[in-house]
């Protein structure tokens, strides 16, 4: 059964009428939910205010711009927060992965079982995508629960392993990680 305002085909101006009235409610309904659904990570941290933002540069290339979102002020890494990367050049999810994976390491030794560092290798490759640039990935840290990851607005994994969330933001956070002058901008201790 169809549903019609139109009646035949003598009513032509009423029939394109009714298609133009559908296709503008059609239009009105798709801007109206389209904001509600394109929020992603913010609707995690609906307060977030950037702390400060730098760029990661290796052997001179850009690789990516990073920019930290918090509620709190000052900011506590204790409390939810967004590390938002975005990247300036292609990427492999492999080479996403390892590298995260050499700076867990890194940072924590033998703090973690092979068999827990595999399974966070696992929650990473199902987490993160192959990046080009311009491309966004954005991982949201709630304290006590684990991590979300977007690709710009879509969730691409919910990881829930609080260890694993602390681990990998301190990637960045940490006082001994590689690059302290960005972690130093990201929260906002230098211009």
């Amino acid at each position: 059964m169809s549903f019609s305002l139109c009646y035949g085909k003598a009513d032509c101006v009423s029939g394109c009428f009714c298609r133009g009235v559908a296709a503008c409610i059609l239009l009105a309904v798709a801007l109206f939910a389209g904001p509600a659904q394109a929020a992603g990570w913010r609707d995690d941290l609906p307060q977030a205010h950037l702390q400060g933002s730098a760029g990661l540069r290796w052997f001179g290339l850009k690789i990516y711009d990073a920019s930290l979102w918090s509620a709190a002020t000052p900011f506590d890494p204790e409390q939810p927060f967004a590390l938002e990367l975005t990247y300036q050049r292609s990427i492999s999810r492999a080479r996403i992965v390892q590298t995260s994976m050499d700076e867990i390491r890194r940072l924590f030794g033998d703090r973690y079982s092979n068999e827990q560092l595999q399974r966070w290798e696992a929650d990473m490759t199902r987490a993160f995508t192959d990046v080009n640039e311009g491309d966004q990935l954005t991982g949201v840290y709630l304290p006590g629960i684990g991590c979300r990851f977007y690709s710009r607005t879509r969730l691409l994994a919910e990881v829930r392993d609080a260890e694993f969330a602390r681990a990998f933001f301190a990637i960045w956070l940490d006082p001994r990680t590689r690059d302290t002058q960005l972690r130093n901008r990201l929260l906002g201790a230098e211009k």
